[in-house]
């Protein structure tokens, strides 16, 4: 008995006709009715009763089918599973990382994945959010830390790292800085050191301020936070950027939640849903390397 025979046996019992499983199968119908006959003759009884136009199953064939449909689903299994640890054992995976961001976690998941599969190339690229969001839409990129607002990009899949408030960041002696309650109004006054467009808080920040009908004054721009509260910090202008990049900056300047924006700037891994091993084994990893529980 060969699993060809099964397959030929299932398109048979499926179509109702001989030609036709023929069709789906891509073999002569004098191939599938000779393999039929043989398998019939290794069992020992008729599966199909061809004494009508239609062909059905014989008592004998209904007891075999859902046996062959297992044969063939365990087959496909294996093939799968095979599959599955080729791509472990040798591939690529391509990571991309939101500009000025240094993420601990997600070195630490690649260095344990790295060490568990040392097989697989592992590439890093840095870009801003909208093009590495592209950039995975595409399949040029597997898996992504991307700087967001609000919801998952559409048609990917999305584990949140971070959530944070905005926060305006001024040196001490800055007249924002004895303010206890600092708005967009407030700090649009000002010239504004902030992140490029196309990144995660840039777009809250430019959200925020079209809908209150503001135009802020953007003096300066920079892809990293450090750089950002450097510039503030020097008095080139205030500083837009999230509560933690902020917080590591507490000794040189002042932070201000800016309280009528209230969407968060998000820091967050996106894959597409239909994803290889290799980029499922990372998410392992990088759950396990962020705290995140896993699915369910």
């Amino acid at each position: 008995m060969e699993l060809r025979q099964l397959e030929y046996f299932v398109a048979v019992a499926e179509e109702r006709n001989f030609t036709r499983a023929a069709e789906r199968v891509h073999i002569s119908q004098s191939g599938v009715s000779a393999q039929i006959r043989q398998l019939e003759r290794e069992l020992g009884a008729e599966l199909f009763d061809r004494s009508s136009r239609t062909v059905t199953l014989t008592v004998a064939g209904k007891a075999a089918l859902e046996h062959a449909r297992a044969a063939l689903a365990a087959a496909g299994a294996v093939g799968r599973a095979v599959g599955d640890v080729s791509d472990l054992i040798r591939g690529r995976l391509t990571v991309g990382m939101v500009n000025g961001c240094t993420v601990t976690p997600l070195f630490d998941a690649l260095s344990v994945f790295h060490q568990a599969h040392p097989g697989v190339e592992i590439s890093l690229l840095e870009d801003n959010s909208d093009r590495l969001v592209e950039g995975v839409r595409a399949g040029t990129l597997d898996v992504a830390l991307i700087g967001t607002a609000g919801a998952t990009p559409d048609g990917l899949e999305a584990l949140t790292i971070i959530s944070e408030r905005l926060v305006v960041a001024v040196p001490p002696g800055h007249p924002l800085a004895t303010q206890r309650r600092v708005t967009l109004r407030d700090l649009v006054t000002f010239p504004i050191v902030c992140m490029p467009p196309g990144t995660g808080l840039r777009t809250v920040f430019d959200q925020a301020c079209s809908a209150r009908g503001l135009q802020p004054a953007i003096a300066l721009q920079a892809s990293a936070g450090d750089a950002i509260a450097d510039l503030a910090a020097r008095g080139l202008g205030v500083a837009v950027l999230s509560e933690s990049m902020a917080a590591s900056h507490h000794d040189r300047i002042v932070a201000r939640t800016i309280d009528d924006v209230e969407t968060p700037a998000l820091l967050a891994l996106i894959w597409k849903g239909t994803h290889s091993p290799a980029v499922r084994e990372l998410l392992v990893h990088g759950r396990r390397a962020f705290g995140k529980p896993g699915p369910g």
